[in-house]
């Protein structure tokens, strides 16, 4: 089945959204569910607002006549809710987890410049922790594509019949030779809410995160990507050009907290990662590669 929406310049609001996400959806097996093809567009969307500053701010970036290269995302946030709210859409918001988020930027885009959003549900496949598919978002500019993201999500799910199998330990971990301490405080995750619409129990407060199982509200994994984005760019090896930023989500970084950035520069990219304050775990790790 293939459904495909359209909004024009305002997309769609994130309240009636977030009364739907907390419905609960019929049960079925993990044979029996498979992802429909939904998609959502919104035309003339406006980039440059008082939120993109209190993005800036919160997020840690200077400002500049150029958008941070995660702000698209932002932007894109209610399309990715409305894909994930629709009745068609088989499995439930709140649950789902955010692994990992690559996004491809072309040129850089300017503040103000208009864009042409498009959000679609990726291919579905099946791993021994559940259901994972991507959230494939482009934004365009006079017809051309000027940036993308796929973000992986996971419904987790057990195999019944999976053998089980002996846990093999984490490989050695890896440390860089630049290191920058990072805070997180106590209201980063409200501050982040704020600006970019998501605001999942888990982030908000230490009470609505442990009735989900969490000791303390945890920080949004795109706010931590952005933030190391926003210290990794002021730094004096940093280039400019396309470029390409991977990053796969590991353990959550607690709120409040402090955590250790931790990156290596190259010829052919940069690798990083986000550590815990003891710096012997990682709360992300990726790669940024020029184009």
């Amino acid at each position: 089945m293939s459904d495909k929406l359209v909004y024009q310049s305002t997309p769609p609001a994130l309240l009636p959204l977030y009364g739907k996400a907390i419905l609960p959806k019929k049960r079925t097996s993990g044979a029996d569910i498979t992802l429909p093809k939904l998609s959502v567009e919104l035309l003339c969307a406006h980039t440059s607002s008082d939120d993109l500053h209190q993005y800036e701010r919160v997020c840690g970036f200077p400002p500049s006549n150029h958008m941070p290269i995660t702000w698209p995302h932002i932007l894109a946030f209610p399309l990715h809710l409305k894909l994930l709210t629709k009745k068609a859409f088989p499995l439930p918001l709140l649950g789902l987890v955010h692994l990992q988020n690559t996004i491809i930027q072309h040129r850089a885009i300017g503040t103000g410049e208009v864009l042409n959003l498009h959000a679609c549900l990726g291919e579905q496949t099946r791993s021994s922790r559940g259901i994972e598919f991507g959230i494939i978002t482009t934004a365009s500019s006079a017809g051309m594509v000027v940036w993308e993201e796929t973000s992986t999500m996971l419904f987790r799910q057990s195999e019944q019949q999976a053998e089980p199998t002996a846990k093999k330990a984490p490989p050695a971990l890896e440390h860089y030779p630049n290191t920058i301490e990072m805070e997180a405080p106590e209201a980063t995750g409200r501050k982040y809410a704020k600006v970019s619409g998501d605001s999942n129990p888990i982030h908000m407060h230490a009470l609505s995160a442990k009735a989900f199982g969490f000791p303390k509200a945890i920080a949004h994994g795109m706010w931590s990507k952005a933030h190391a984005l926003a210290i990794l760019e002021q730094q004096g090896e940093w280039r400019s050009g396309p470029l390409k930023v991977s990053c796969q989500f590991k353990k959550p970084l607690f709120l409040p907290g402090t955590a250790q950035l931790n990156w290596r520069t190259g010829k052919s990219g940069w690798d990083y990662q986000l550590l815990n304050a003891r710096g012997d775990a990682p709360h992300l790790s990726g790669r940024i590669e020029w184009l």
